[in-house]
């Protein structure tokens, strides 16, 4: 089963229509929202995490793309904060995809954006709060 969480801006002449539904029904997609800020005749935005084959998930990005709907990968929107992080390894044992892992020998904290499901367990765990997610394009804390 594929999972990715993403990022979606509504235009406002799609924000009353039946997409994520659409969805489920003529893609097999299931969906769990994760935030959402969607009214009628206004851009809206949505934080969802999709699951499915990987190719049905692909297809049902191009349909929404159609209507105008960006989206982007939630984990693009994870960082680290180097400058804090002092590779303490907390965030290494709460990440279920591995997406934060310790390198050997050296035991450096590496983390692969792309790997990242945007889960937020990593914000939470990490005492120096060095993981940084962001939903409306700036950069701030928030704890998941």
């Amino acid at each position: 089963m594929y999972t990715r969480i993403y990022f979606f801006r509504f235009p406002k002449e799609t924000s009353d229509q039946p997409i994520i539904c659409h969805l489920v029904k003529h893609y097999d997609v299931e969906f769990n929202l994760l935030k959402a800020d969607i009214l009628p005749q206004r851009e809206g935005i949505l934080i969802i995490e999709l699951k499915g084959k990987k190719e049905k998930v692909k297809e049902s990005l191009a349909y929404l793309k159609t209507l105008g709907v960006k989206a982007e990968r939630l984990a693009t929107k994870i960082w680290r904060d180097e400058e804090k992080c002092f590779q303490c390894g907390a965030c290494t044992g709460t990440c279920p995809v591995e997406a934060l892992h310790l390198q050997r020998p050296e035991m450096a904290v590496i983390f692969d954006p792309e790997k990242c499901t945007g889960c937020g367990l990593c914000v939470t765990v990490c005492p120096v709060r060095a993981m940084v997610v962001s939903f409306d394009g700036s950069l701030e804390q928030v704890a998941v």
